[in-house]
């Protein structure tokens, strides 16, 4: 009876409200067969306390959805930069203003290392000065590693941070930098390119002698693909045949950005005791143990009064060319004061237009102070600068990050590194603050995670810190990531575009000499190829033999040496294994049949077409079908296409990749019962081969462009090196030394590194990077497809 009630109830739309009115409902539906005006009463009265008893509900529900909406836009509201920006406290933009984020940068031994040591001694960070291959055996701070102290190069990028007081108006200020010192070597670039990718700023140091040089080239490229900011810095003023205007003139016409020197040296060579500020028009010394003290003069040496007057007018019209406001006041005639030259330089050089260029001596601890006032005036803070994330919720529509810390947390892993306590991940905080115990969410993954510690990095030491704020860089441990992921709070649906990984040019076969380092060795090459992008390991299949892949000689040498030191794992390494590739240099057709019978289905495809070179593209592959009637289905077609991609992986001279190729498919044939997709795409794959040959199948070997630098007393040692090894493209012979280009094979310069210090008493030095693929000489080809066609017949027969 009670369902029934329920139901009429139901029916009459009287089910809302209270008690009675259910009471009421029920007696309506006892009299409602009467058709009395007691069931009208009723109804009447029922209607009425349905419309009483629904009204505060409905009322309520739409209330609460537009408290709802007021919230989820007051929070919008909140999220926004102007509201950020208006919520921030004195302090925080402060502190914004006060941070600068720089790398110091430059080809090999120009004293980069030499330069971060003097900039942490003279703020504060360091009590003594410890050189690079230093008599005391203590080295360089930032070179902890002690590969890196043993041969005098830096190897890994590190971080650290200073303080660095600066006197603005009458009032000192204290300038915070965040302070990352990189490798100069080519093979340890991805070092320089994580470095790039979180930096604001950087310092690019020149050597006063050699100007700008191969590996300052890279790391202008490194510099203008990130789009970071650079002051230049002159070092080794104290050197013979230091020329700071041609290492000026140098930038301008060698880097193709606009260039003038803020400075000129009082003194030259042994004779360099300072400089001329041309802003202020004033002298700068260093005087006191370790040129601790700054004596600054508003008299200028009479003799180079004439000269600091041109200089200032050259600076002053360079800035013409790149500043609005200074090019007015220059078409004015009107005479800029230095403020507005420093306001110039600073908008000029955030913009990057302009570089301005100091000179001084790190290892004479000269001029090192007036640098980092330089830094403080004319690199950007992290608000100057623009930083952008994809929101994937909007088809990877770049967002603008800003550095405050009261907006969702965006940060960006851009190094990894194994420590004693665990992996060591460093993050660089774009947006938002990061404060320990904080749950983070990795966006490449979605996964959820814990931050148990934060730490800044002095080097290889730690210093624990419980929050840390947007802009800055830091350290976390207990994060399982890969370099290049991004981090948020949960909050936000963005990713952060990684850095550029260049492509390994070398490979070496190596192996564990005791089978029971196995684990050791494993162990290794998983914590280097996480730590290092440009690192590779991979087994050959068809010789079994485990392959590391990197970016030079060195690159592999220095893994191999830390396996023997870090892990006890002493290895045996082969022959470098050269990446060449193969490709056709003609059109071949083909009409290849595959029949073959096996007791059950057998297996049936035909494929009839031609290949010839991609025009299109060298360097990629191309598949098209044009087959017409249906000769082929398009199930089939699809294997055919993963058939060629298969070919190419492997190809049929050399077992190297091939580039370069296209393969048409016109026309086919196929069985009702024994044709498969397995055996369309095998069929495609034999085609593909026996076609290559008549296609005129060449070995691509790559050439390397490589600068030599070495005394010019051995010019003709070194001419008659690179004469049997490649061309040479350019020779630029400078006071002392000399610089060649060549473009050689990679496979000439197998212990190259040698024979040059053979040539050069140990003073010449070299750099390589990969230039372009080239067809092998003929020789050279037939014995690499004998060499080869040796090696699978070893296989068959064992």
């Amino acid at each position: 009876m009670r369902v029934i009630r329920a139901v009429a109830a139901l029916n009459s739309g009287c089910a809302v409200g209270s008690r009675q009115a259910v009471r009421y409902a029920g007696l309506t539906s006892r009299v409602a067969a009467a058709n009395s005006p007691a069931a009208q009463c009723y109804n009447s009265r029922l209607s009425g306390l349905r419309h009483f008893s629904r009204s505060p509900v409905s009322r309520a529900s739409s209330a609460a959805e537009a408290a709802l909406k007021q919230a989820k836009e007051l929070a919008a509201a909140n999220m926004t930069p102007e509201a950020a920006a208006a919520r921030m406290t004195p302090e925080e933009k402060k502190r914004l203003s006060m941070l600068r984020n720089i790398g110091i940068a430059a080809h090999i031994d120009s004293g980069k290392t030499t330069v971060t040591e003097r900039i942490l001694f003279y703020t504060g960070r360091v009590k003594a000065i410890h050189e690079v291959r230093g008599r005391d055996g203590v080295g360089a701070k930032m070179d902890s590693m002690e590969l890196e102290r043993e041969r005098g190069i830096t190897i890994q990028s590190a971080a650290t941070f200073a303080d660095w007081k600066k006197t603005e108006n009458g009032k000192e200020e204290t300038y915070h930098f965040n302070l990352i010192d990189t490798p100069g070597h080519i093979d340890f670039t991805i070092e320089v390119e994580r470095a790039m990718r979180v930096l604001d700023g950087a310092v690019m140091v020149l050597c006063a002698v050699s100007g700008v040089q191969s590996q300052t080239i890279t790391v202008d490229r490194q510099m203008k693909r990130y789009n970071v900011p650079r002051i230049s810095f002159v070092n080794k003023m104290d050197r013979m045949g230091a020329n700071p205007f041609k290492a000026v003139e140098m930038i301008n016409s060698k880097l193709k950005i606009a260039a003038a020197a803020v400075q000129i040296p009082i003194g030259s060579e042994k004779e360099f005791e300072g400089v001329v500020d041309l802003i202020h028009m004033r002298s700068i010394r260093n005087d006191g143990q370790r040129g601790i003290n700054v004596k600054v003069s508003n008299t200028i040496p009479e003799h180079l009064r004439e000269l600091a007057e041109q200089k200032r007018q050259e600076l002053i019209e360079k800035l013409a060319d790149v500043d609005d406001e200074i090019a007015e006041m220059f078409l004015e005639e009107k005479t800029p004061t230095p403020e507005q030259i420093k306001a110039a330089i600073r908008r000029a050089t955030i913009s990057l237009k302009f570089t301005p260029v100091l000179m001084g001596s790190a290892l004479a601890d000269k001029c090192i102070q007036p640098m980092l006032d330089a830094v403080c005036d004319y690199l950007p803070n992290p608000s100057n600068v623009d930083n952008t994330a994809l929101d994937r919720s909007k088809g990877e529509q770049p967002v603008k990050l800003l550095p405050y810390n009261s907006l969702p947390f965006v940060g960006l892993a851009f190094k990894l590194e194994e420590n004693p306590y665990g992996q060591l991940t460093y993050i660089r905080v774009y947006q938002g603050s990061l404060k320990k115990g904080q749950y983070l969410y990795n966006s490449r993954n979605d996964k959820k995670v814990r931050i148990p510690r934060i730490v800044r990095m002095h080097s290889n030491e730690m210093e624990d810190v419980s929050e840390i704020g947007a802009g800055e860089i830091c350290a976390v441990f207990g994060v399982e990531c890969a370099s290049g992921d991004t981090f948020t709070d949960g909050r936000l649906p963005y990713g952060m575009s990684s850095m550029f990984v260049p492509e390994s040019v070398m490979s070496l076969s190596i192996k564990p000499k005791r089978s029971s380092d196995a684990d050791a060795f494993s162990k290794a090459m998983n914590r280097f190829m996480r730590e290092d992008p440009t690192f590779r390991l991979h087994v050959d299949e068809e010789s079994e033999e485990t392959i590391i892949s990197g970016m030079g000689e060195l690159h592999l040498d220095i893994y191999v040496e830390r396996l023997r030191r870090e892990y006890k794992v002493e290895c045996e390494t082969g022959k470098p294994r050269v990446a060449y590739r193969e490709t056709i240099s003609k059109r071949a057709d083909f009409d290849y049949l595959l029949k073959r019978q096996t007791g059950g289905p057998g297996d049936y495809a035909r494929v009839m077409g031609w290949i010839e070179p991609n025009a299109e593209n060298p360097e990629a592959n191309k598949f098209e079908e044009r087959v017409v009637g249906g000769t082929i289905p398009d199930k089939y077609l699809a294997a055919c296409g993963k058939g060629f991609d298969e070919a190419c992986i492997k190809g049929p001279l050399l077992g190297h990749k091939v580039i370069g190729a296209s393969m048409v498919i016109t026309d086919g044939a196929t069985h009702v019962t024994d044709s498969s997709d397995y055996a369309f795409n095998l069929a495609t794959q034999m085609a593909f081969r026996k076609a290559f040959t008549e296609a005129g199948g060449t070995v691509l070997e790559p050439l390397m462009k490589t600068t030599i630098t070495a005394p010019a007393e051995f010019q003709g040692n070194v001419l008659m090196l690179m004469n049997k090894r490649g061309s040479i493209v350019d020779t630029e012979v400078g006071a002392d030394e000399f610089t060649m280009i060549a473009e050689c094979s990679l496979n000439a310069m197998f212990g190259f590194s040698t024979h040059l210090r053979a040539a050069t008493q140990g003073k010449g030095e070299f750099s390589m990077e990969f230039s372009h693929y080239a067809a092998a000489p003929p020789h050279l080809q037939k014995e690499l497809v004998a060499a080869h066609q040796k090696e699978l017949e070893a296989k068959r027969t064992k």
